[in-house]
């Protein structure tokens, strides 16, 4: 396949199991681009893939995109054939249902994203911005010989985000909720966090954080290689069980974590809560070393322990980040209520790309007013922060 509109006939490649796509040539065009995260390493998507989490059969077939200057990869992108929405966070459920009104089909639709992972950061690894562009063609290129409604990229970096806009693709925005250690006289530890918050905010964190230890809990904290097998068993529990109150499946496999203590146990902290000596909680949070930037992934209780869900998931890893040096850490998708623990809202972007032109009219017409919905929201939102004035 050569790159459409090009000035050079690049040699673009599709495959279906990243592990054929060479790890150190994939990691150096991360370790290149701004923004990088963890999620978008080799090992990362190679374990979604092997332990059978992002799979044809789970509704994940791999088409991973690869860009060659002779032999050299230049620019390269995780991609998917979707025949459902689910394990996304940009929902277009919506777009799907309008779809089948009119009596055509929305799946199977192009995905270019981390299964499952709602992290902003770079999605079109490239050499250069040029390089990107060739990407988001080669995606339009491979949508319209197979037929397919649409493609779509998600929670893009900026540099991303500008080929997008470059290539005409319509741009989608949400709001979520992060921490950024201050620049100027930056937080010591988590009491001066909490005196930097409203009077009203930071007393009822304090009185959170003294339901848990009033219930006899505790947390004890695993870093990298502390985290041992049943440790991670137990995490696994945990996260199972989340997903069981909530009448679903889980998203991962055991194996994936099994596999990500294998090649990435530098990038995961557990938290795991004990209560009259017996293990009841566990939350594990991916952390960046390199970049300090942390992320709150996964959650899950054996028992329900009033406001332990926000000691697990916010405070003690925020005070972790602060007590280490870390300059960011990211709560997940959507909810509000993390404003009021000192988490602050951010805008993110994916890029859609509808090969029907009504349907593309009518998406771009939403958006425009959805956009507008979202900018509104951004300043009501930064308008009540929780922090002193």
């Amino acid at each position: 396949m050569k790159a459409a509109g090009s000035e050079k006939d690049y040699v673009i490649r599709v495959f279906d199991d990243p592990a054929v796509i060479d790890a150190v040539a994939w990691d150096s065009l991360l370790a290149a681009a701004p923004n990088g995260t963890p999620f978008m390493q080799h090992a990362y998507l190679l374990a979604l893939h092997r332990s059978a989490s992002a799979v044809a059969e789970t509704g994940w077939l791999p088409q991973f995109l690869a860009v060659f200057e002779r032999d050299t990869l230049i620019a390269a992108c995780p991609l998917y054939l979707k025949d459902h929405s689910y394990g996304e966070y940009v929902f277009d459920w919506a777009w799907a249902d309008a779809y089948q009104r009119h009596g055509l089909s929305y799946y199977p639709k192009l995905l270019s994203a981390v299964p499952f992972t709602p992290v902003p950061g770079p999605r079109l690894l490239a050499r250069d911005d040029a390089a990107r562009r060739v990407l988001l063609r080669a995606m339009q290129q491979f949508a319209r010989e197979a037929k397919l409604s649409s493609a779509h990229v998600l929670f893009l970096n900026e540099a991303d985000q500008q080929a997008a806009r470059d290539e005409d693709w319509m741009m989608r925005s949400t709001v979520q909720f992060h921490w950024t250690q201050r620049d100027e006289a930056p937080w010591l530890d988590f009491s001066a966090f909490l005196a930097s918050m409203q009077r009203e905010k930071r007393k009822k964190i304090q009185q959170e954080r003294r339901r848990v230890n009033d219930a006899g809990v505790s947390l004890v904290e695993l870093e990298g290689p502390q985290i041992a097998l049943e440790d991670w068993d137990f995490f696994y529990r945990c996260y199972c069980q989340t997903y069981r109150e909530h009448r679903s499946t889980p998203y991962l496999t055991r194996d994936f974590f099994t596999r990500m203590a294998a090649t990435m146990p530098a990038n995961w902290l557990l938290f795991i809560a004990l209560k009259d000596g017996e293990r009841v909680a566990a939350s594990l949070v991916c952390i960046d070393p390199d970049r300090k930037a942390a992320f709150g992934r996964y959650w899950g209780a054996l028992a329900h322990i009033p406001c332990l869900h926000f000691e697990a998931c916010y405070y003690r890893p925020l005070a972790w980040c602060i007590a280490n040096g870390y300059v960011r850490f990211e709560g997940g998708a959507q909810g509000e209520h993390k404003m009021a623990r000192g988490l602050l809202p951010v805008q993110t972007w994916s890029a859609h790309w509808l090969a029907h032109p009504q349907f593309a009219q009518a998406v771009s017409d939403f958006l425009e007013r959805e956009g507008e919905g979202v900018a509104g929201y951004l300043d009501e939102l930064n308008d009540r922060r929780p922090f002193k004035a």
